[in-house]
């Protein structure tokens, strides 16, 4: 006998219809699984027999082939354990269908007792039914992943007999008992500290605020206990929340990882910040089967690397794909993935090694030769890729004594979402017709685009061109100087970049030229 579902799969961020074949013949009690399975997948036999057993159903005496096709596609965890149970059950005789069974995409992994797992990456799946106009049957445990999903219909089990009794009697009983934890992602970092609180720094606090309106990468180096750290925590509290295009890539990848607890999208903006002693495949993405890395758990996002020149040489040289295509490639024996990781980047570190090089207070104690070294922890085409960078200068005493009180960061923030409405509406909100990613800041923008929207006047393009003949900065640095000079443009709600807009990002572009 012969028995035909649907399941799906994760690959990368994005879900894929996988086909379950179940087929029983007459010959020695057996089950093979075929389809370029992985260990989990195989080892769905044993606990595909077990669940049955427990369920109160017969396993049959039959030799059983199951097939996940397509074939070519590598098929990774226990997506398939329900799937492949239901179809073993069909082709027995034991499960007498009331509903059309290839109206759904069955997903879900058994225990051996017969309740059903919950699964990471169930977002994406979710997403994929809709889109074929199918239903789904998924575990319980994840329904507040599939309630995102509007205009989905889906049911939700806890075990492989309810399950089954929805199929034979088309009942169903709704969830009552849901995890109350609406709040989610987005409550996170809403805690963290204020603007306000940061004394002095004028300068420094301009850039981070520039930074936010476009979503530029910043490196601020300074001596210590200057307000480095501490400026850089004070940015999720500036930073708009995202639209529902950016909630929606984030929630799928938090999904893939595990990490997508509430019944909403996340909303707020991540802010990741690993530890220096992180590893290559940490930070980009990695191991046997790719998982996401920090650089794409900051999609959308802030990735904070304090201490910049102690994270390893390899770690920062693996960030250059990602700050220039806003994405990463992983490749492994069986698949390539590609996760999004369009990141805002925020660098800090000291001068030197003993942290006081250019202090006007204390002597520093480094030689040439250390100094030198120390820089060359990060490489050219890492700070190339760096839109703004700023030395922070320590706090003085005037600055204390004053008494005056700084912005709030709420202030700064509503200038910061007045700036990114310029720009969504400048970019259609959010992508336009044939562009292969949605743009939504100004640090995103291509080459053509820049053409577009960053035309200077000629007296402002020869102050430009002289300026990167004089330093004898890149291309890619002056396509970052026009970026920045039209960020600053949209916070004076300008429509054309004036000198003077152009003159303060030339002065975020001059700072780190050692």
């Amino acid at each position: 006998m012969y028995k035909n579902l649907k399941s799906a799969m994760v690959c990368g961020i994005e879900g894929h219809e996988v086909e379950v074949e179940v087929h029983s013949s007459s010959g020695l009690p057996a089950i093979t699984i075929v389809g370029l399975p992985d260990t989990a997948t195989s080892e769905s036999k044993d606990r595909v027999r077990s669940a049955i057993c427990n369920s109160g159903f017969d396993y049959p005496l039959k030799r059983i082939t199951v097939n996940l096709a397509p074939a070519h596609l590598k098929k990774e965890h226990a997506f398939f354990d329900l799937a492949i149970a239901l179809g073993i059950l069909s082709v027995s005789g034991q499960l007498e269908e009331a509903l059309n069974l290839n109206e759904y995409i069955i997903t879900g992994e058994l225990a051996l007792s017969g309740k059903l797992l919950p699964l990471m990456g169930i977002l994406p799946i979710a997403l994929l039914a809709r889109s074929l106009g199918l239903k789904l049957i998924a575990p319980a445990a994840n329904i507040n992943e599939i309630k995102i999903i509007d205009g989905l219909e889906y049911y939700v089990f806890d075990n492989l007999s309810g399950a089954i009794n929805y199929i034979i009697k088309k009942e169903y009983f709704p969830q009552a008992n849901l995890t109350k934890n609406r709040a989610g992602k987005s409550e996170e970092n809403s805690n963290g500290p204020d603007l306000k609180d940061v004394i002095g720094q004028s300068y420094a606090r301009r850039a981070l605020e520039i930074a936010a309106a476009g979503s530029h990468a910043i490196m601020m180096k300074g001596v210590p206990g200057s307000g480095k750290t501490m400026l850089s925590n004070c940015l999720p509290q500036i930073l708009p929340p995202m639209n529902f295009e950016e909630s929606l890539e984030v929630s799928k990848i938090y999904s893939i990882s595990g990490l997508l607890k509430s019944d909403r999208l996340v909303e707020k903006r991540a802010f990741r910040a690993p530890h220096h002693t992180i590893s290559e495949a940490a930070m980009v993405g990695g191991s046997k089967i790719p998982k996401p890395g920090e650089v794409s758990l900051a999609h959308n996002g802030v990735l904070f690397l304090d201490e910049f020149t102690e994270y390893k040489k390899s770690v920062l040289e693996a960030l250059r794909q990602p700050l220039s295509d806003g994405s990463v490639t992983i490749s492994r024996a069986s698949a390539t993935y590609t996760y999004p990781a369009r990141f805002m980047l925020v660098a800090a570190c000291n001068p030197c090694p003993c942290g006081y090089f250019g202090d006007n207070r204390v002597a520093c104690s480094c030689t040439g030769a250390s100094i030198k070294k120390y820089r060359a922890k990060f490489s050219g085409p890492i700070v190339d890729r760096i839109d703004i960078q700023v030395e922070v200068q320590r706090v003085d005493m005037k600055d204390i004594k004053s008494g005056k009180a700084p912005e709030s960061s709420k202030t700064v923030a509503d200038r910061v979402k007045a700036a990114r409405k310029i720009q969504a509406k400048r970019f259609g909100g959010g992508g336009r017709a044939g562009q292969k990613e949605s743009i939504f800041a100004n640090a995103n923008m291509s080459v053509e685009q820049i053409k577009e929207y960053c035309g200077i006047d000629s007296e402002s393009n020869s102050l430009l061109q002289s300026f990167v003949e004089k330093y004898n900065l890149s291309m890619r640095s002056y396509y970052k100087i026009l970026k920045v000079a039209r960020t600053v443009a949209d916070m004076e709600s300008s429509s054309k970049i004036r000198k003077e807009d152009l003159l303060e990002a030339i002065q975020y572009r001059s700072g780190f030229n050692y």
